[in-house]
């Protein structure tokens, strides 16, 4: 029996057989994981380096990593024998971290479902769900972790002490990216949970750069900060006056804006929110 299946961008894969060995990008192969499916080996995006991301890659392990994707070519790709390559996309139209040409040459199509702004949360963890089931993934089901953490929030929420929220990501000493809500399924999900987001003004699609000053100026009460290599650490900061100031006003709370895509990292990222926010509260009592 063949088979198949139809991503995010509409692209139909069809086989002889189910994929046995599946490459993928780092955070969809740490959602897969979570899922039950093992992929052969993973790789990283433009922004990554030679090293895999830890913040991307979850709970994964024992898992070759190939490289970034700026680096990934049709021999490093083709050297694990892939079946299929499992990718992402945020525009709905092209896999994010991964050459077509290159996955073409090594042999393998590739799957890319859509982690966009305009992409809900639920519809994002349903969707890999169904490749993991596709793929003879025996998913663990970390649904009701999931909506045990949603309660807490929710209950954190109604808590009746306001608080204000800022997402953001160290650019370095100089700047900081800060985050649209809407931008980003988890935040705008949130949003939908009570959660009382800022908006960071002008600027980009996804992220006002500003310097570090303007997020001072918000005056959040708790701070979700973009734990990814490619952010830079709070021990970069330490001598900025601004960063200083906002840490010693807010709460701050980790943020990977590329979480594995299961249930299971997400229930972990909502539930240190509604965590976060609990201490809010009891510092307000």
């Amino acid at each position: 029996m063949g088979w198949e299946f139809t991503d995010d961008r509409g692209v139909t894969v069809r086989l002889a057989g189910r994929p046995e060995r599946v490459a993928a990008y780092v955070r969809a192969g740490a959602g897969l994981w979570d899922l039950g499916v093992r992929p052969v080996a993973v790789y990283g995006s433009g922004h990554d380096g030679d090293e895999p991301d830890r913040a991307k890659s979850g709970f994964l392990a024992d898992v070759p990593y190939l490289g970034a994707g700026r680096t990934l070519d049709h021999a490093t790709l083709g050297s694990v024998r892939p079946d299929l390559v499992v990718d992402v996309t945020y525009d709905g139209k092209q896999p994010y971290a991964v050459t077509e040409p290159a996955a073409g040459r090594a042999g393998a199509p590739v799957l890319a479902l859509a982690v966009g702004a305009d992409t809900s949360l639920p519809r994002i963890l349903a969707r890999f769900a169904e490749l993991a089931d596709a793929l003879g993934g025996e998913p663990a089901g970390h649904g009701r972790e999931l909506a045990a953490a949603q309660d807490a929030v929710r209950s954190a929420v109604r808590a009746e002490v306001p608080a204000k929220v800022l997402a953001l990501s160290a650019a370095g000493p100089g700047q900081a990216h800060l985050a649209r809500p809407r931008a980003w399924p988890e935040l705008r999900h949130l949003a939908g949970l009570g959660v009382e987001f800022i908006e960071p003004g002008e600027g980009g699609a996804n992220w006002a750069t500003t310097p570090w000053e303007r997020a001072v100026e918000l005056a959040p009460d708790l701070v979700l900060a973009d734990v990814r290599a490619n952010a830079a650490p709070a021990a970069e900061l330490e001598s900025v006056p601004a960063w200083r100031a906002l840490t010693s006003a807010a709460t701050v709370a980790p943020w990977n804006p590329e979480l594995p895509c299961s249930a299971r990292a997400y229930a972990d990222f909502i539930g240190s929110v509604a965590g976060a926010l609990r201490e809010l509260a009891a510092k307000e009592r």
